[in-house]
């Protein structure tokens, strides 16, 4: 039985959501880049679970949560599981004043923008060797 289409579906989404964070990256909108690697990681993770697990993933955003799910049957290089909670706490960090930073879109930077993206790559690249493979 092969990989339901749905997990594609679900990858493509999170490739194009890396696609949103690069494009953040070069317009200079370092927390919109923050956000779009975390949408990234976790739509590539949950299209791992329903690939795989063949369920429905759970309604969270907490990638070190996701990945402990699938952690036996999806390797991530070390540092990449390493920034797995910087890269959750972007889902709320980087989109709302006083969540943590006043103001994300001034107190992000271009050094955590690359970090969050290097970091979302590394999930969405596993991912996608581990569904085509299958």
């Amino acid at each position: 039985m092969g990989v339901r289409a749905e997990a594609y579906d679900w990858l493509e989404e999170a490739s194009e959501d890396l696609r949103h964070a690069k494009a953040s990256l070069e317009a200079g909108s370092y927390n919109w880049a923050c956000f779009a690697a975390q949408q990234a990681a976790e739509k590539a993770l949950k299209a791992f679970m329903i690939g795989f697990l063949r369920r429905r993933p759970p309604h969270v955003h907490d990638l070190t949560m996701l990945y402990e799910e699938v952690r036996g049957m999806l390797d991530l290089p070390e540092c990449v599981r390493e920034g797995l909670g910087e890269l959750s706490a972007y889902y709320v960090l980087a989109r709302y004043p006083n969540a943590g930073l006043r103001r994300p879109s001034k107190s992000i930077g271009r050094v955590q923008a690359e970090r969050a993206i290097a970091v979302s790559e590394g999930v969405v690249q596993a991912v996608r060797g581990r569904l085509e493979s299958s």
